[in-house]
């Protein structure tokens, strides 16, 4: 059922069946380490690039989502995935041995937000019974095609994000779980002229501002509806600007508000400056820590909204401006 202008609440909603996450060493030694499925201590897992160590992350999550529901990669109809490298290259090349016929998808650090967005309105039309949304990021492999090698040991501004090395993985599909996708938000892209990369979260907060209002207006719904509202990794600078913008729309979601960014990484202990980013950030996360306490029933309805800042070493490197997106995912206890 269509609401509003940019919502949809699934008149037969599906369902968030299982889900896989790995991450690498930083990761695990994180406040949620010891939630993740799997923590690597060696961010190369063997391989001769981080390039590489990235694609074997996705194919990983994949098979431990498929695992734990006993679904065999033939069984799956579709695959949507996307990654933080030029032509999606950790995707193709990670899931090309599951045979899965495949949609690579960009959305920056908002890439699992889209990937269940659509893979949940693809169930929901009757397109297949179990479909996968997978996203990683690799923190050697966006350094290295973003900003600079690390090799060259820059400094970074306290600003600056912390890409998460890791990826989350999740089979969506009829069959009956304890977290159900009710609703997605597709949010819009948001331009407000920052140019500067080494803050996200300043570039991304207006996005995440303008999906979470219009997910709450087209739904008809208060803050207080949801028992928490996730942002993806807008960081500590990127949830100061997001407040500031709600409350000057009359919103205030500060009671309920958490960011996937800001509880990945311990702050004062890892050197992570503003917060953790990548599209691992958010997708881990959910696997991780939000969607369990969506299954015990803790949390009753949840607003999950991965953020993106949408740039290029192109667009960079001309001075364009980073626009950003945000997309709103609502999940509910069942």
């Amino acid at each position: 059922m269509l609401k509003g202008k940019q919502s949809i609440l699934f008149d037969d909603a599906p369902y968030i069946i299982s889900s896989g996450s790995i991450v690498g060493k930083k990761e695990g030694e994180g406040p949620l380490g010891n939630l993740f499925d799997k923590v690597e201590e060696d961010n190369l897992l063997g391989q001769e690039t981080w390039e590489e160590a990235e694609s074997e992350m996705q194919k990983e999550a994949c098979l431990m989502a498929l695992g734990k529901a006993k679904v065999q990669p033939e069984d799956v109809r579709y695959l949507f995935g996307g990654d933080l490298l030029r032509q999606g290259i950790a995707t193709s090349m990670g899931l090309e041995e599951l045979h899965i016929p495949l949609f690579g998808l960009y959305g920056a650090c908002s890439t699992s937000g889209e990937a269940l967005a659509l893979s949940s309105m693809s169930v929901a039309a009757g397109y297949g019974d179990y479909i996968l949304a997978v996203t990683s990021s690799h923190f050697g492999s966006a350094e290295k095609e973003f900003r600079f090698p690390l090799a060259y040991a820059n400094q970074r501004p306290l600003s600056s994000q912390w890409t998460v090395t890791g990826s989350g993985a999740f089979l969506v599909g009829k069959q009956t779980s304890h977290v159900r996708v009710a609703g997605v938000t597709v949010g819009k892209i948001v331009d407000y002229g920052l140019k500067d990369s080494q803050n996200m979260g300043a570039c991304m907060a207006p996005a995440a501002c303008d999906t979470i209002c219009r997910n709450l207006e087209d739904l008809k719904y208060q803050p207080s509806d949801y028992d928490r509202i996730f942002t993806g990794d807008l960081g500590y600078v990127g949830q100061s600007i997001l407040f500031d913008l709600m409350r000057k729309k009359g919103v205030d979601i500060k009671p309920n508000h958490a960011d996937c960014g800001m509880i990945i990484f311990d702050q004062q202990t890892q050197g992570t400056n503003a917060g953790g980013s990548g599209c691992g950030c958010a997708a881990t996360t959910l696997s991780a820590y939000i969607l369990p306490k969506i299954e015990s029933g803790e949390w009753k309805r949840v607003l999950f909204v991965p953020t993106g800042a949408l740039m290029s070493t192109v667009s960079y490197n001309e001075g364009q401006s980073v626009p950003g997106i945000a997309h709103g995912i609502v999940l509910e206890h069942c």
